[in-house]
């Protein structure tokens, strides 16, 4: 505990879902943690929250579309604090449908989000963390960095991308002491299916989450609770994880 107390998490997409449970995951093990999201609103209700209960928190209002943004994410991060000992690459988007007939700006959107949001965050966080000796790079991946299916390829795209990068990463971090770890949610109740624009593939994705015993926010904070409180000498590559009822 008294270790995780010196720790500095940045935590993407933290206004709601996944983001916001890590948050209070990684808060409530004394670490201290900044907020990356475009809702201020709520990034700053998570702030008093965590706040109140004894934990260390900021609220950085970014767009990790935009890199400018993203580099001045990171080093308000590191200005606050001193150090960034964890990343954790969480916002995303899952804009599914077929590809025939698509808005072509969704899959802007996602590759934007999904791909390009997390380059620039790991790009401008990586000198920092080989400057302090170490670090851990967290990305958000998905089962469907896995598998493709039907109606989901463009986002399929996004999540075997960062599945890739992370590894290419892993290599290229050795000799830095920075450990990645690449998350894999299967189904989790989130409110990420509500962004979907088309209403055939959004009406589908919200009745698989609500016909299984769907994962929690909670469940992936855990599971990255887990991976980067390791001791130095362990470095947990990679979790997949799915509810007990999804079959694939």
């Amino acid at each position: 505990m008294e270790n995780n107390k010196q720790k500095v998490a940045l935590i993407t997409g933290a206004s709601s879902g996944i983001g916001e449970a890590t948050a209070l995951t990684l808060s409530a093990l004394g670490i201290r943690v900044a907020l990356a999201a475009r809702r201020a609103d709520r990034l700053e209700a998570l702030v008093q929250r965590i706040t109140r209960s004894g934990g260390e928190a900021i609220a950085l209002m970014a767009d990790v579309t935009d890199e400018v943004q993203v580099q001045a994410m990171v080093a308000n991060t590191h200005e606050r604090w001193g150090r960034l000992d964890i990343l954790v690459n969480n916002a995303g988007l899952m804009l599914l449908g077929p590809i025939a007939g698509a808005n072509t700006e969704d899959w802007r959107r996602m590759v934007q989000t999904n791909v390009l949001g997390l380059l620039y965050a790991t790009h401008a966080a990586l000198p920092l963390m080989k400057a302090q000796g170490g670090g851990h790079v967290v990305n958000i991946s998905s089962v469907a960095g896995r598998i493709a299916r039907a109606g989901s390829g463009v986002y399929n795209v996004t999540k075997w991308g960062v599945v890739a990068f992370s590894e290419a990463l892993r290599q290229e971090c050795v000799p830095d002491h920075i450990r990645v770890t690449v998350i894999e949610p299967g189904v989790v109740e989130t409110d990420l299916a509500t962004h979907i624009t088309n209403p055939a593939a959004r009406e589908i994705a919200l009745q698989r989450i609500h016909t299984i015993r769907s994962l929690q926010s909670e469940d992936i904070a855990n599971a990255i609770a887990y991976a980067v409180t390791q001791p130095a000498h362990v470095n947990v590559n990679e979790i997949l994880i799915r509810p007990t009822d999804q079959d694939r």
